[in-house]
């Protein structure tokens, strides 16, 4: 099959956004008769019906939806493309990234606040497991990737952001009191899907005599929603260990305490993107928000 006449494929888009064959043709500055041309021709060409004529319109055939959202898709991605040549500006175009989930609720509200300041920026914030910001930022479905490990890849470069502290958070009513790990046992742990890592980091460095894993911890609560993580340690039920940007985030902060501990732990933080000779003025204002971002990290 020859590729796909791109001129009928616009008017067979525009005659389903429209519903109407006349407000397609009047839309495109075409005839009625050319437009219902350019849609016989389009099914001939793939040999399938795509449309049933209905009082007073018509329907879509299963093959017409499919057609119309492959034609739907290329539009996006041309789109994206000539998006993506637009890098005369910081303000205008499409600028994606992924990172874990508690730096994404930190980072977001200022991608919220330049798209308030800039009508012709999107963004694409994916809150993702490190090996899928890898993967994403090698297939360049992410402009940038925020990642612990530093990733040996020749087609990558990696800059150091700095460090975020592994935060082990308890109660209000634990500020400033002496912590002993039978205390944390009688609270009880939120335990969630990076719990294990962060509590052999921060516990194991800190109570290292009385701790021996995550299996021995008492556990009072498992979410795997990183916003909800501190809602039973607010509460004054449990504690947890978290990044600090899932600290920072957590809209009643100041219902919770951090321990201050002998040994602290850290997460090092990389930003990598595909190695460039120059890199857009958009990505570059995306890098330097992810910085002031990071900066916050430290209090």
């Amino acid at each position: 099959m020859a590729e796909l006449n791109s001129h009928w494929l616009r008017s067979f888009t525009v005659l389903c956004e429209e519903g109407h064959f006349t407000r397609a043709a009047e839309r495109l500055n075409m005839t009625q008769p050319g437009m219902s041309q350019h849609i016989a021709k389009l099914e001939q060409q793939l040999g399938r019906s795509l449309i049933e004529r209905d009082t007073p319109g018509f329907v879509l055939t299963d093959a017409g939806e499919k057609t119309l959202a492959m034609a739907r898709a290329r539009w996006r991605e041309e789109r994206e493309f000539l998006d993506s040549l637009e890098d005369e500006g910081e303000d205008r175009g499409v600028i994606s990234v992924a990172c874990s989930g508690s730096f994404a609720m930190l980072l977001y509200p200022s991608l919220i606040a330049w798209m308030a300041e800039a009508p012709e920026i999107s963004s694409r914030l994916t809150a993702a497991p490190e090996e899928s910001i890898v993967s994403g930022v090698l297939a360049g479905t992410y402009d940038v990737g925020i990642v612990g490990d530093v990733p040996r890849h020749p087609r990558l470069t990696s800059e150091h952001l700095g460090a975020e502290p592994l935060d082990l958070i308890l109660p209000l009513e634990w500020e400033g009191r002496p912590l002993e790990f039978e205390d944390l046992q009688a609270l009880g742990l939120v335990q969630h899907p990076d719990g294990a890592l962060y509590a052999d980091a921060v516990l194991g460095a800190n109570f290292a005599s009385e701790y021996r894993s995550t299996e021995s911890l008492r556990v009072r609560s498992f979410v795997n929603q990183i916003g909800q993580i501190p809602a039973p340690v607010a509460q004054g039920l449990a504690y947890s260990i978290l990044p600090r940007s899932g600290v920072l985030a957590f809209p009643q902060r100041e219902k919770l305490s951090i321990a201050s501990l002998p040994q602290s732990s850290v997460l090092q933080l990389h930003l990598i993107t595909l190695k460039r000779k120059t890199r857009s003025p958009r990505v570059e204002k995306l890098a330097r928000l992810i910085r002031e971002e990071v900066g916050k990290l430290t209090f």
